[in-house]
């Protein structure tokens, strides 16, 4: 150690003690009837445990009203083209793969540059013999110029 850095030449000797080793024979003695009552130790594991089961319950009902509504995977309908006829109409052409020989009801909208939905149609389409692709060509009617065209959705019919 360099003497000219330390305050007091006393502390060149500095020496540390042993190692403490401290522990507590006993629990410590509280006052009684001041922290109030002391728990057992057992913690209650049913209330969280029936919380996830009716939260993965609920989870599974909604994943399956929402997989009828939106997720069947018979009824897929794909854009081919667009083209805005008049301020006043949408012509779209596309294809929905169903079952073979079945038919669907499909929703049809059309919305402008800023996305709001200016026409909407429901039509129902029919495959020729064990066809499982129908290609269709629609006019949608708007309330103003639209910018794009949707298939919401296609379902079956009924």
């Amino acid at each position: 150690m360099d003497s000219t850095i330390l305050a007091d030449g006393t502390d060149n000797f500095c020496r540390r003690g042993g190692p403490v080793n401290e522990t507590r024979a006993t629990a410590p003695a509280y006052p009684p009837g001041r922290y109030g009552r002391r728990r057992d130790g057992k913690r209650r594991r049913a209330v969280p445990v029936t919380v996830l089961a009716l939260v993965i319950f609920a989870s599974v009902l909604l994943t399956v009203r929402l997989y009828r509504q939106w997720g069947d995977p018979d009824y897929d309908a794909q854009i081919v083209s667009w083209d805005v006829v008049s301020a006043s109409q949408l012509s779209m052409q596309f294809t929905v793969r169903v079952p073979a020989g079945g038919s669907t009801r499909c929703v049809l909208r059309g919305r402008d540059y800023g996305g709001n939905e200016v026409g909407r149609r429901e039509v129902t389409l029919s495959a020729q013999g064990d066809a499982t692709t129908i290609a269709a060509v629609e006019t949608v009617p708007t309330t103003a110029r639209a910018a794009v065209a949707d298939v919401v959705r296609c379902q079956p019919p009924g």
